[in-house]
């Protein structure tokens, strides 16, 4: 798809997917609103962006997890540029660990981040995509919103929201034109799992399992403006969870040593 003329915020764009899906937004001509904590980071991407594809980019330092500042940068950004056409909601991180062993501080923040970021962010551009009767919001989801597993009952709960909200959005806005897409991924070969996994053991387990992040901005950037209810990613995840959704009880019991990865 030709995205000349559309503008696109991207949270969470300084390394990763977030970085990979600039790249491909900008190599078909979309202009770029970027957001990540690290300035310095986002200059070098813009620089590389800006001259490699001849778009326009704007960075904004900012903190998802000070819901006040994030609010304050959304206005920026808004003001900045005649129309944003889409938001890609793709800040978000994991700590994977027992209930009994986490600390109170990592959940509030991932719950922070993964959701009551991600609402505000839409909260605040929704009336702007609803007087202009188009837009599109995709969410960074994950398959892990679908099917729990130990150690990531925080996480598994952050994104269980994520999912619920896209579908009840996606409901509410479709006559004015807007998409919503949740993007329900696996394990992607990021830094997600220095801060989720500091061991290595979960990732080390599924090393070969793991998505390549640019195949993942590829879909999700060639699905933009799209009617496109869920993107599943790797396809096996998604259709074990289709079963799991059936058989929640069978899949537990006959998956137990590889649900207990992490």
């Amino acid at each position: 798809m030709n995205l000349v003329g559309k503008t696109i915020i991207v949270t969470g764009a300084s390394s990763g997917i977030g970085e990979r899906i600039a790249h491909h937004i900008a190599q078909r001509g979309g202009n770029l609103l970027l957001t990540a904590r690290s300035i310095e980071k986002l200059k070098n991407l813009q620089t590389e962006l800006i001259n490699t594809y001849s778009i326009e980019c704007q960075i904004y330092k900012a903190d998802l997890l000070d819901l006040t500042a994030w609010k304050s940068t959304l206005g920026e950004m808004i003001q900045d540029v005649p129309k944003i056409d889409a938001i890609i909601n793709n800040a978000g991180f994991g700590i994977f660990d027992k209930v009994e062993d986490s600390k109170w501080e990592d959940t509030e923040n991932m719950f922070r981040l993964n959701v009551f970021a991600l609402i505000q962010g839409i909260h605040e551009l929704l009336p702007h995509f609803i007087s202009n009767r188009c837009g599109h919001i995709v969410n960074i989801a994950s398959q892990a919103g679908k099917i729990s597993t130990p150690k990531s009952s925080a996480y598994a709960a952050t994104k269980h929201a994520v999912i619920g909200f896209s579908n009840a959005l996606r409901l509410e806005v479709e006559e004015y034109g807007i998409h919503v897409t949740s993007v329900n991924l696996g394990p992607v070969a990021t830094n997600f799992f220095t801060k989720a996994d500091p061991s290595g053991t979960y990732q080390k387990s599924v090393r070969k399992l793991m998505l390549d992040p640019d195949k993942v901005a590829r879909q999700v950037v060639s699905n933009l403006f799209s009617k496109k209810r869920e993107i599943n990613m790797p396809k096996w995840m998604d259709i074990g969870s289709r079963i799991y959704q059936v058989f929640p009880s069978l899949v537990e019991k006959m998956l137990r040593k590889q649900l207990n990865r992490k």
